[in-house]
């Protein structure tokens, strides 16, 4: 394996269909909602990742084979007045799990966290996702609370138009 991890760039051809092949795989895993990307999303998304300024991915390539993914959006936190970045999607393609690809995506995306200065990284993952949940650990992530009586944060959603 000749393992490379590098930061997307998404006008390059060949990180942009290495991003949507990797995503197209997630997505078709039930973790990643079990049904593939529409055609409307392979046709677009690149595009509409290189418009948002604070949008970044992190690849994974064994030799020219995309194997892995990471795509990060920057927010901000108003208590540490600081850039954050919430790691939005993590995949790595069925061949290649368990070699360690993610937690070498995710030191990448954490040198670029702190390159902008930020003061934390935040991630969602599904409660079935045990293997995840044990890499997130692994790699100092948990659950967030400001306190024993406030409770664990909950991650919720409201769906809007169509």
């Amino acid at each position: 394996m000749t393992l490379s991890i590098v930061r997307a760039d998404y006008r390059n051809p060949i990180h942009a269909a290495a991003l949507i092949a990797a995503l197209d795989s997630y997505a078709h895993d039930p973790m990643g909602g079990g049904e593939g990307l529409t055609e409307s999303a392979k046709a677009n998304l690149v595009d509409a990742l290189a418009q948002r300024p604070h949008a970044f991915s992190v690849l994974a390539f064994d030799g020219e084979q995309a194997v892995g993914l990471v795509n990060c959006f920057e927010g901000f936190s108003t208590f540490a007045v600081k850039p954050l970045v919430n790691v939005h999607d993590v995949a790595v393609v069925p061949s290649h799990r368990g070699r360690g690809i993610a937690q070498m995506m995710m030191a990448e995306v954490e040198r670029i966290a702190v390159e902008r200065g930020c003061c934390k990284l935040t991630l969602e993952v599904l409660g079935a996702n045990v293997g995840a949940q044990a890499l997130y650990r692994k790699i100092g992530f948990g659950g967030y609370a400001l306190g024993s009586a406030t409770g664990v944060a909950q991650f919720w959603q409201k769906k809007l138009g169509h």
